[in-house]
């Protein structure tokens, strides 16, 4: 039987019924191996797989025979006759990976290598716009036909978003414009492929934790700056969600309580002073009351039309209002994270999102200031890197968000909190 079956019953196929049920089950269980470890010889599927060398013979001429894997070639010789080794077809099936922030959305499209199929396709729409998810529908729509892919192959679409989203209603509570449903469902219904959901900054320590710096760690916390301040947490080897979901809402902790009105309502949030959108704010503020930048030259003098990317080129082109703006935002990040490196005493802390791209612009005065607020002994033990996967780390967030509810022995249920050591 093949494959296909259990990852479009969408969770309804009578798995433990039959013979043919339990092959199914042998089959994504080699499947989950060979998307996470590339390539495999009969013998060592057999190890972990718990069955005989000819049952898995038959099984893997089947998948062989469906396109789900191929021969990848033969191995050194362990004493008798050359391993073969077999992979996953990385063409299979693909993985629809959707970013949605504050001010745009983001959308590509990924092998089972986990590689882009093309350029990442942004979308120049706010999350609260009332036309959102038409807009999403009709460009996604045109992404994946543009992209030659049949919408068959799909085997499910990761969305990443920010917001408090409710883990067990699993509906977002700051949005209210995406609908009172579970966002799963709604965003399955829209479309048209399996979808799972997961908060933005989760989605990108899960990115972090696959692809980037945080491999193989197991204590990182994950900043993720831009137009807002949000933080992913690694602990113990799992991301954490907290009891409702909310956790990592780290750019609402008050610095400022004569600062200005937050998004959330509260004053003087971190998010007000160190944001991606904290920096523009200020860049339009004191350029328009004569302050000279080259930011006014990049946006031929209109000041309407500047954007955190503009702040950030003028800061590596020497600017240094830009350069300025980038180390009192580092300033009061190094405030915040010495609270996180006293609570949680963290081994890595990864600064990641839009900011990231200002590299040690951000991380050098973060460092510095590190110094003056945090314990000694404390801080020695944690490292701070710029993110290597940059403004990625979210988009490719949104692979594991889907392989993590594939992998499930549980098809069909919207599992993205489970542990995510592979």
């Amino acid at each position: 039987m093949n494959l296909s079956k259990l990852f479009e019953n969408n969770g309804n196929f009578p798995l433990r019924d039959s013979a043919s049920a339990r092959k199914l089950l042998y089959k994504k269980q080699i499947f989950n191996i060979l998307y996470l470890e590339n390539r495999k010889s009969i013998a060592d599927l057999c190890n972990t797989v718990s069955v005989s060398v000819p049952t898995m013979t038959r099984i893997m001429h089947e998948l062989m025979d469906e396109g789900w894997v191929k021969e990848l070639g033969t191995g050194k010789s362990r004493g008798g006759r050359r391993p073969v080794f077999f992979g996953l077809n990385p063409d299979v099936r693909y993985i629809l990976g959707i970013e949605l922030t504050k001010k745009y959305t983001r959308i590509n499209i990924f092998d089972m290598h986990n590689r882009a199929i093309g350029e990442t396709y942004q979308i120049d729409i706010e999350l609260q716009n009332p036309g959102l998810f038409e807009v999403l529908r009709e460009q996604t729509e045109l992404f994946i036909r543009n992209s030659n892919i049949d919408k068959k192959r799909i085997l499910g679409a990761g969305l990443s978003l920010p917001g408090l989203i409710d883990k067990k209603t699993d509906v977002n509570f700051t949005y209210p414009n995406l609908g009172g449903k579970p966002l799963h469902e709604t965003f399955t219904d829209l479309l048209k492929v399996p979808a799972y959901v997961e908060h933005d900054t989760k989605a990108m320590a899960l990115g972090e934790s696959w692809f980037g710096l945080a491999k193989n760690k197991s204590n990182v916390l994950c900043l993720n700056v831009g137009s807002g301040i949000g933080l992913g947490m690694i602990l113990n080897g799992e991301l954490y969600h907290g009891f409702s979901g909310f956790s990592g809402e780290f750019g609402h902790i008050q610095l400022d309580p004569e600062g200005a009105l937050c998004d959330c309502g509260k004053i003087g949030c971190l998010e007000t002073l160190a944001s991606g959108s904290a920096l523009v704010a200020k860049a339009k503020q004191k350029i328009g009351t004569g302050t000279n930048s080259i930011i006014t030259k990049l946006v031929n003098d209109r000041t309407d039309e500047i954007k955190l990317p503009v702040i950030i080129n003028a800061a590596h082109q020497g600017d240094q209002f830009a350069i300025e703006l980038i180390e009192e935002a580092g300033g009061y990040l190094a405030r915040g994270i010495s609270t996180l490196l006293h609570l949680l005493n963290p081994e890595l802390v990864i600064i990641g999102g839009d900011m990231a791209r200002a590299e040690n612009l951000l991380a050098d005065p973060i460092q510095q200031k590190l110094n003056k607020y945090t314990i000694g002994r404390i801080r020695q033990d944690t490292r701070i890197f710029i993110s290597e996967l940059k403004d990625q780390a979210g988009l490719l967030g949104t692979i594991p968000v889907v392989m993590l509810n594939v992998f499930s022995q549980e098809p069909g249920t919207n599992n993205n909190h489970k542990s995510i050591k592979t």
